[in-house]
């Protein structure tokens, strides 16, 4: 089973000027495609040969976890973000849990602007929840996934140089200051809703 690049929700300059067209071309064209044919080449003969790709995040390792990882944690990065975004939830089940778990809606951003500037190296910041619908904030290095500790992605920030970088060159805070602007908070919601559904 060959895993195909899926395609934006937007087009290619549909999130400036937060993040280019130029970026766009580059982190999605190249390095998101790149880990698709990468995991293509790798999985034929293997046990992943006709697994999922949650499967293989959950249970590879080595080279066909860190590309079908890296597919994963991408294809949700460009689901996490929307031209009409940056509105904070005021309302509703995932309000009040932020508000819940973390004090406020400031407080979140906070707390989760500093796992992302942080980080050391490259990787992901994320919110999640646990079965019980308890929100956390976790750093993954590298092609890091929560999904690993049993736990649900809502929300995900790539730190990957590859990110920014075009855009930013190296103020890794001045992208995250960015993304805040442009995160799709129904589709983080739904993720939310469906979790403890």
């Amino acid at each position: 089973m060959a895993f195909e690049l899926p395609a934006l929700p937007y087009a290619v300059d549909a999130l400036e000027p937060y993040i280019s067209k130029e970026t766009i071309e580059f982190h999605y064209g190249k390095h998101h495609a790149a880990y698709v044919n990468k995991l293509n080449e790798l999985i034929p003969g293997s046990r992943f040969e006709n697994a999922s790709l949650e499967t293989i995040v959950k249970e590879a390792e080595g080279g066909i976890y860190n590309n079908g990882a890296q597919v994963w944690n991408h294809s949700f990065y460009w689901n996490c973000l929307s031209a009409d975004g940056g509105e904070e939830p005021v309302s509703g089940k995932l309000s009040d849990a932020i508000v819940r778990d973390f004090g406020s809606f400031a407080q979140f951003k906070v707390q989760f602007s500093q796992a992302a500037a942080t980080l050391f190296g490259a990787g992901w910041a994320w919110l999640v929840s646990d079965r019980a619908g308890k929100l956390s904030i976790v750093q993954e290095s590298n092609a890091g996934n929560p999904l690993r500790q049993g736990l649900s992605p809502l929300l995900t920030c790539d730190v990957w140089e590859h990110a920014y970088y075009i855009d930013k060159r190296n103020s890794r805070p001045a992208y995250i200051d960015d993304f805040w602007k442009i995160v799709n908070w129904k589709a983080v919601e739904a993720y939310y809703l469906n979790r403890i559904s």
